[in-house]
């Protein structure tokens, strides 16, 4: 990819197309690549499906734990039906190729989804038991791929739904954040709204370009760089910050893999493809992945900060694929499929003691091992 400064707002905005289309127009055919998948990691994703299943309640929902991250830590309030780690594993078998009546868990996935449409409130927020943007956002983008295969109407209904209320409750900066019409912002929260609005506008939902452009220049503004760009931060004088995101755009917030993650992919969500932001976070993921998977990835306990992180990063990775000199996707990809392997446990699941449950990490780390079978609209180049 070519390398560009960081985009002032005017500029961002003529490059926010929400399609994956950017690398292909520099010349590049990411869909002849190939890509491996190995016996063991397609072994490993069948059991995790197979224990998805199992868990699945009557209702068509999965059971976790409802509350919210607070600093290293999860607090929640109850435990039961979770519309946004529902939707997770959803799409966690739409990126394995079962649909709703097709395939060998099209009834699984037909039972989820009626289960997340029930959820969708008459002003479009998706919640249940007190769930809050993260599963809004969750529940938006598995719709979203839900109607980009099987075009149901009364799926696009609720999506549009869905898609307005993230429009209505954007904020003055530009983002969101834990619950609807918040003030300030974080990248957590912004990814995840990104994300549901590409794959809305990709099928065709109603989405403004003002509300992309807005949370574009959110984006770009949290990004810790090292030239004289428009960054709005610069690395401190070990240069060891240099790539990173930050939390909220304060210049006192923390930065971290996992949000560096989300900035890159939050980047590539909403159309930008080659700005030096994204080199650098590529490179910043690169350096730290050694350690931030000795710390948050052991096997006996998954914490929630490594299966988000992940969940971005092995979109970032992917979408760079072989850029320039550099192989972003290969070395990381293969450290994540042993270490993934590694983890799980013979009855299929993952674990995830430090967040919503079981049935989270299950679900995430079967998406990070799909994403090379590109099933699922939102995983593809």
């Amino acid at each position: 990819m070519k390398s560009t400064p960081f985009l002032p707002a005017a500029a961002a905005a003529a490059l926010l197309v929400l399609t994956p289309s950017a690398a292909a127009q520099e010349g590049r055919n990411f869909e002849s690549e190939p890509l491996v998948v190995t016996p063991a990691q397609r072994d490993a994703v069948d059991a995790g499906l197979a224990w998805l299943a199992a868990q699945q309640n009557d209702n068509g929902s999965w059971t976790a734990k409802i509350g919210y991250k607070l600093n290293n830590e999860y607090r929640f309030t109850g435990e039961g039906p979770h519309v946004g780690v529902t939707s997770l594993a959803c799409m966690a078998f739409l990126a394995g190729g079962h649909l709703p009546g097709r395939g060998d868990y099209g009834a699984v996935v037909e039972r989820g989804l009626d289960f997340v449409l029930s959820c969708v409130d008459d002003d479009g927020f998706v919640t249940h038991l007190d769930t809050r943007m993260y599963s809004h956002a969750f529940a938006t983008l598995f719709l979203a791929e839900i109607y980009g295969m099987t075009h149901r109407q009364d799926v696009r209904k609720k999506l549009q739904k869905a898609v307005d209320f993230i429009v209505t409750t954007q904020n003055q900066e530009g983002g969101w954040r834990y619950v609807p019409f918040a003030p300030e912002s974080d990248m957590s929260i912004v990814v995840c709204q990104v994300l549901a609005l590409r794959a809305a506008r990709n099928i065709g939902i109603r989405v403004p370009k003002s509300t992309v452009d807005r949370a574009a220049q959110y984006v770009v503004d949290s990004a810790i760089g090292d030239h004289g760009g428009n960054s709005r931060f610069r690395a401190n004088i070990f240069g060891n910050e240099i790539g990173a995101f930050r939390y909220q755009r304060g210049g006192g917030s923390r930065s971290s893999f996992p949000l560096t993650a989300a900035g890159v992919t939050a980047l590539h969500g909403v159309g930008i493809y080659s700005d030096e932001a994204i080199r650098q976070g590529l490179d910043y993921m690169r350096r730290n992945l050694d350690d931030f998977n000795h710390h948050y990835g052991r096997r006996e306990s998954g914490h929630y900060f490594f299966w988000y992180g992940h969940y971005y990063a092995v979109q970032a990775m992917y979408t760079a694929g072989n850029s320039g000199h550099t192989n972003y996707w290969e070395p990381y990809f293969d450290t994540m499929r042993d270490l993934l392997l590694n983890m799980q446990d013979p009855q299929g699941y993952w674990p995830n003691r430090t967040g919503p449950g079981t049935t989270f990490g299950t679900a995430m780390a079967v998406l990070i091992l799909e994403i090379p079978y590109r099933y699922l609209p939102i995983f593809q180049r």
